[in-house]
């Protein structure tokens, strides 16, 4: 790897490179032999965050949430509420319902699964979902009988 880098005139930041570790923290994912996981102190900030007051709070919350949505099963179905306040012509009100959808959605990143690498010489399965709003995937791999998710997606209609 590093000869490919030399190759094609890539400069390493050698401070930020770390070789021979049984895991680390990489582009807010926690990276080790499990699989990918969420980077907990990432999720902290998170977790603290007050719901929000404005258009502009809902869109950094999303923002942060979303960055991690691979790892939550119903992601856009789960953030509807949320998501409903940001269309044209809604009024701002943050329901009973959307306070319900941004405690779901934080207690899900605080328990979100660790998603295994695929192994391309296994066979892939993939469950789809949908309904008049929504629609999800996971696509994941059976180890010893166990259904093992490697990405969850979603998406508001």
């Amino acid at each position: 790897m590093l000869k490919r880098c030399e190759d094609t005139k890539l400069a390493l930041n050698w401070e930020k490179s770390h070789f021979m570790v049984k895991e680390g923290i990489v582009l807010g994912h926690k990276i080790s032999k499990k699989g990918i996981e969420v980077d907990k102190a990432k999720i902290e900030v998170i977790l603290k965050l007050p719901h929000p007051k404005t258009v502009k709070g809902i869109h950094s919350f999303l923002r942060h949430a979303g960055f991690y949505r691979r790892f939550i099963k119903h992601f856009s179905k789960i953030s509807r509420p949320i998501t409903h306040l940001l269309e044209k012509n809604s009024p701002f009100i943050f329901s009973n319902e959307c306070i319900q959808a941004f405690r779901t959605l934080k207690e899900k990143l605080t328990k979100a699964p660790i998603l295994i690498a695929p192994n391309y010489d296994q066979p892939f399965e993939l469950m789809c979902d949908a309904n008049d709003y929504a629609v999800g995937a996971v696509s994941g791999q059976r180890i010893e009988k166990h259904f093992w998710p490697i990405h969850y997606a979603s998406k508001t209609m």
